[in-house]
């Protein structure tokens, strides 16, 4: 393990001890959330993770350290200070040498989670593959880097704004297994259903915990995607979400909105024209996935 990692004793303590652990990402309260409701929902995450009887462990890199097990004051300190950036697994030497303060992307999360021994990574939505990437390429770089992590990765699938089947033949591609959680329809984070099909589901944490262990036994090294939908009664009307949508690409391009542009546009549009709903769904949803993560954790450390 390397000495440029910061761990918290709490979360190592529980690593070398069998106990669950649940690791939660920073971009969602660095990047994904406006002010103060970012902090309230970072704290919200721990918590509800405590409740569970499972350690949480956010993390983010506090002046140029990686760390996984943030203390509260290093996330108030995240939610609140100018000039956090945010880094994927790219960033992180420059972040560290540099000494920058950063939200970890799902990629960098899962790749410190690995390092300190974590298995299960709860986050809102994967990056995926965007629209038009034929022409442009334009492809997160969390999908190449949980094909290379033996993770449970706990999702409300990628964000609509992505191209959803373009997204789910690159998971093929990766051998990037993908279970719904009691649901073969794969979700698109702000509507339970995305119009698209998974091929397996899972109805319990137990169920999920069997997969893992028979994946490690098998000598499979990429990460298991567990598909976990908002509820529908909390989710975005599907109707207004089209509509929205619709008009948010239409403004995009005619407004000449393109590459690392689009998605804040995209994202802001949608807010906008919800009057926030977008983001209570996007909350809900993190809800959800720090719940079913952490009971996942609990099963796997229950595992034999």
């Amino acid at each position: 393990m390397s000495d440029l990692l910061a761990i918290a004793r709490e979360v190592r303590d529980a690593v070398a001890a069998g106990e669950p652990v649940l690791a939660l990402e920073s971009t969602i309260f660095t990047h994904g959330l406006p002010r103060p409701r970012n902090l309230d929902v970072a704290l919200e995450a721990e918590a509800r993770v405590r409740a569970l009887g499972v350690v949480p462990a956010t993390i983010g890199v506090v002046d140029g350290r990686p760390t996984v097990g943030l203390s509260p004051a290093e996330i108030e300190r995240l939610s609140t200070s100018p000039g956090v950036v945010k880094a994927s697994v790219r960033d992180l030497p420059v972040a560290v040498v540099k000494g920058l303060s950063a939200g970890t992307t799902v990629a960098a999360t899962a790749h410190l989670a690995v390092q300190a021994g974590l298995q299960v990574f709860s986050t809102g939505g994967l990056g995926g593959v965007h629209r038009g990437a034929p022409e442009t390429f334009d492809e997160s770089a969390d999908l190449p880097t949980l094909a290379a992590l033996p993770l449970v990765v706990v999702s409300a699938g990628v964000k609509s704004i992505l191209d959803i089947p373009l997204t789910l033949e690159r998971l093929e591609t990766l051998n990037l297994a993908v279970v719904g959680y009691r649901t073969t329809d794969y979700p698109g984070f702000y509507i339970a259903d995305s119009g698209h099909d998974l091929e397996y589901s899972v109805d319990s944490p137990a169920e999920v915990a069997a997969i893992v262990r028979t994946r490690d036994g098998l000598g499979i090294s990429s990460t298991l995607l567990v598909a976990n939908p908002v509820a529908a009664d909390r989710q975005l009307d599907p109707a207004l979400h089209d509509d929205v949508l619709g008009r948010a690409l239409a403004a995009a391009d005619a407004a000449g909105v393109s590459g690392h542009a689009t998605t804040p546009f995209l994202l802001d549009f949608l807010q906008r024209e919800t009057q926030g709903r977008s983001l209570d769904v996007n909350v809900e949803v993190y809800r959800g996935n720090v719940d079913l993560g952490a009971r996942i954790a609990l099963a796997l450390a229950d595992a034999p």
